[in-house]
């Protein structure tokens, strides 16, 4: 079955705060069909169905039936084969976004840890037909990211135990760390809101908490803060309601001439450039 790509009009910004679907599908492998060595600059999810094969990366290399499953991470190189006598069926999904790593971490999986085993009975059996669903009908996006959540919310759900028999929960991790400061831009990125005041909330000097977004995002606090609100003034433009100052107002900024600059300087066109390419689209 071929790959289904999620295919995005290459003039609308790309939403890069959240999750991302990219693409998905399902290979009924052939005996000792291979992919790699090479490496790929996404995250990408494959869930054995049936059959065997073998996936190789890290100096690794796992043996994976049904049920079980391993993660390309981005920059990794790899190498997969499917069994000789029980060639393997399964289904991929793939996916970025500024979101992508934490959530990855979160459920315990790495280049040095890429595997995982479904509980019980699964979701992920039927995870590739709801995508298939999904991709016939008008709502196609918001369905996908459902789908997707569900997909990181059920692979954590898998880690669970395991990480908490292996490595306790530290409660000033860096990953905690990142996850406050997230949860706090969310929830004040439309006020006057600073790194000073983000690092402040946190408990950690803003210096040392920038250098864990570059670690984490490749984009200073700053950076991830500012690219924060222009991408939800990108989603506020698609409402008519909203004038150009209004949606300035409504991500913190009380100037609408230098919320216009950031903007072009992040998304790469004006807001009202933005605008029309949305309702070219029909998406007003």
């Amino acid at each position: 079955m071929p790959l289904t790509e999620v295919r995005h009009n290459q003039e609308t910004p790309q939403r890069q705060m959240e999750l991302f679907l990219r693409f998905f599908g399902k290979e009924e492998c052939e005996p000792l069909h291979s992919w790699g060595p090479g490496l790929r600059d996404l995250y990408i999810i494959h869930y054995v169905i049936s059959g065997s094969g073998e996936f190789s990366t890290g100096g690794e290399t796992y043996q994976l039936s049904q049920g079980q499953g391993f993660l390309i991470m981005p920059g990794a190189i790899v190498h997969y084969t499917a069994d000789e006598s029980d060639p393997w069926v399964y289904t991929w999904i793939g996916f970025d976004g500024l979101h992508a790593r934490a959530f990855v971490q979160r459920a315990g999986l790495s280049v040095t840890q890429p595997i995982f085993r479904a509980k019980g009975a699964n979701w992920f059996d039927t995870s590739h037909q709801q995508l298939m669903d999904a991709h016939e009908t008008g709502i196609r996006d918001i369905l996908y990211q459902s789908i997707l959540y569900r997909l990181i919310g059920e692979l954590i759900e898998c880690a669970e135990p395991a990480l908490a028999e292996e490595q306790p929960l530290r409660a000033n991790s860096k990953e905690t760390y990142i996850n406050e400061a997230i949860t706090y831009i969310e929830n004040n990125y439309s006020q006057k809101t600073t790194v000073e005041q983000i690092a402040q909330a946190v408990g950690l000097d803003r210096t040392y908490l920038s250098s864990l977004f570059k670690q984490q995002f490749d984009l200073s606090l700053q950076a991830f803060l500012l690219q924060f609100r222009m991408n939800r003034a990108v989603e506020l433009l698609s409402s008519k309601q909203l004038s150009v100052s209004d949606i300035s107002r409504s991500v913190g900024y009380t100037d609408p001439f230098l919320f216009s600059k950031m903007f072009k300087k992040v998304i790469g066109q004006s807001p009202r450039r933005t605008r029309e390419l949305l309702e070219e689209q029909g998406r007003l």
